[in-house]
C-alpha cells in the first residue's frame, strides 16, 4: 500500500477568502475551455477527419486513423504533466495555468487553418498530428493545476465540493462542443460542413481562451503553495521526488483514473462514430441525444462531490467503478438495442456513473501527495491514467466492434472499471 500524505490540502487561514468565487470560476472556466478544445477534436475525428486527412483508406481504416491522431494527445499529456508540474511545484499554480491555456488554445485555433490531404498530401495529416500533440501537451498541465486551485482553497469539510468546480468544466465544455456541431449540422449542408464548416468550432476557441485568460490572470496563489514556500525551498526535480518517495500513490492513483477515461470516451467519441456509421442514426439526432445525456454527467459530478464530503472521495470512486462494470455489461442490450430511447437511456446511465468515477478525483488524487510535489504527482497520475483508459479507447473499441460487435466492447469497459477498483483498493483513503 502507498503511504498517503496526511498533510492538509489547505491552510486554515484560507477559509472564507474573499476571492473564493473568483477562484472557483477560474478553475471551472479554464477547464471548460480546455475540454471544449479537446472535445471538438474528438467530435471532428468521429465525423470528418477520416475523410479529410485519410481519404485513400477503407471506411474502417479511415476511422481508425482518425482515432489514432486523437490518441496522440494522450501520449503528449504526461510530458505536459512533467513540464507544467515541474514549474507548478517550483514557481506556483497561477503561471502554469495561464501557460497551459495558451498552448492548448493556440494549437486548437491552428487546426482551423489546416489544409486537407487533397490539397497538401501527407503534410496535412502530419501537421494535424503535430497540433494534436500541442493540445495534449497543454491539457497535461491543465487539470492538475485547476484541481489544486480549487481544493487547496477549500475550507474544512468542503474539499470534494470545491473540487467539483474543475470537474464541471467537462460537461460544460462538452455541451459547448456538441452544441456548436449540432448547430452547424442544422445550418449547413453536408458539403458545406465538410468543406469549411468543421473549421468554425476550432476558430471559436479563440473567444473562449480569451475569457479563460481574463479570469485566470486575476487569481492569486493557493495558500498551500504559499505555506510550502515559506517552509523551505521547492523540490529541485519534482518528478524524481515523486518517483522515489510516492511510487505507490503514483501507481494506485494512475489505476484509479482509468475507468473515468474509458467510460467517457466510449460513451462519446466511440458511441458517436458507431452510432452514426454502423447503427445508422442521423448525425444531428445522435448529437442531440448526447447533448441531453451529458446533463446526467453534470448531475453525477455534483452528487458525487456532495457524497464524497459526507463519506470519502475513495468510497464514492469505488461505487463508480462498480457502476462502470455494470455499464459495460449493459452496453450491448441497451446501446445496441435498436431504438433511440434505449441509446439515450444507456448514455444517460453511463455518463451519470462517470460523474462518480470523475467528480471526486480532484479531491482524491491531490490528497495522495504532499504539497511540494502535488502538482506533479496528481498531474502524472491523471494523465498516464488517461493514456491507459482513454487514449486508445475509441480505436480499440472500433477494432473490437469490427471483429465481434458490441459485446467485446462492453467487456473492455467492464475490465477498465475493475482495474480502477483494484487501484483504489490499494490506497488507504
Amino acid at each position: 500500500m502507498a503511504t498517503i500524505s496526511n498533510e492538509p490540502l489547505v491552510t486554515p487561514a484560507s477559509a472564507g477568502r474573499p476571492s473564493t468565487r473568483r477562484i472557483l470560476l477560474a478553475s471551472l472556466v479554464g477547464t471548460a475551455v480546455e475540454f471544449y478544445d479537446f472535445y471538438i477534436y474528438a467530435t471532428a475525428a468521429s465525423l470528418v477527419f477520416g475523410d479529410l486527412f485519410f481519404p485513400d483508406l477503407s471506411p474502417t481504416a479511415k476511422q481508425l486513423s482518425a482515432f489514432a491522431t486523437f490518441a496522440i494527445a494522450f501520449l503528449a499529456r504526461p510530458l505536459g504533466a512533467i513540464v507544467f508540474g515541474h514549474f507548478g511545484d517550483r514557481i506556483g499554480r497561477k503561471s502554469t495555468l495561464v501557460a497551459s491555456l495558451l498552448i492548448m488554445g493556440g494549437s486548437t485555433m491552428a487546426i482551423a487553418f489546416l489544409p486537407s490531404y487533397a490539397t497538401a498530401g501527407w503534410i496535412a495529416p502530419a501537421l494535424l498530428c503535430l497540433l494534436r500533440f500541442g493540445q495534449g501537451f497543454g491539457l497535461g498541465g491543465e487539470w492538475g493545476g485547476a484541481a489544486l486551485l480549487a481544493v487547496e482553497n477549500a475550507p474544512p469539510g468542503w474539499r470534494a465540493r470545491f473540487g467539483i468546480a474543475p470537474q464541471l468544466g467537462a460537461p460544460v465544455g462538452f455541451i459547448a462542443s456538441n452544441g456548436v456541431f449540432l448547430l452547424l449540422g442544422v445550418l449547413l449542408t453536408q458539403e458545406q460542413f465538410m468543406s469549411w464548416g468543421w473549421r468554425l468550432p476550432f476558430l471559436a476557441s479563440a473567444v473562449l481562451v480569451g475569457v479563460g485568460l481574463w479570469v485566470r490572470l486575476k487569481i492569486t496563489e493557493t495558500p498551500a503553495f504559499a505555506a510550502m514556500m515559506e517552509e523551505g525551498p521547492p523540490p529541485g526535480v519534482p518528478l524524481a521526488e515523486v518517483a522515489v518517495t510516492q511510487p505507490g500513490a503514483l501507481i494506485g492513483g494512475t489505476a484509479g483514473v482509468i475507468a473515468c477515461y474509458a467510460l467517457f470516451y466510449l460513451s462519446t467519441a466511440f458511441a458517436l462514430s458507431h452510432g452514426t456509421q454502423v447503427l445508422g442514426y442521423p448525425r444531428e439526432t445522435f448529437l442531440g441525444i448526447q447533448l441531453g445525456a451529458i446533463l446526467f454527467l453534470a448531475a453525477g459530478i455534483v452528487a458525487a462531490g456532495w457524497l464524497a464530503d459526507k463519506s470519502s472521495p475513495r468510497s464514492v470512486l469505488m461505487i463508480g467503478c462498480i457502476g462502470t462494470m455494470a455499464a459495460g455489461l449493459l452496453l450491448t442490450p441497451m446501446f445496441g438495442g435498436g431504438t433511440m430511447l434505449l441509446v439515450f437511456l444507456y448514455l444517460a446511465f453511463a455518463l451519470f456513473v462517470m460523474g462518480f468515477v470523475y467528480g471526486p478525483l480532484s479531491a482524491w488524487l491531490p490528497g495522495l501527495f504532499p504539497a511540494r510535489v502535488r502538482y506533479t504527482g496528481a498531474s502524472m497520475a491523471f494523465n498516464v491514467g488517461g493514456i491507459l483508459g482513454g487514449g486508445l479507447a475509441p480505436m480499440i473499441a472500433t477494432a473490437l466492434a469490427e471483429e465481434g460487435g458490441l459485446p467485446p466492447v462492453g467487456w473492455y469497459l467492464a475490465a477498465a472499471g475493475l482495474l480502477s477498483l483494484v487501484g483504489l483498493a490499494t490506497q488507504k483513503r
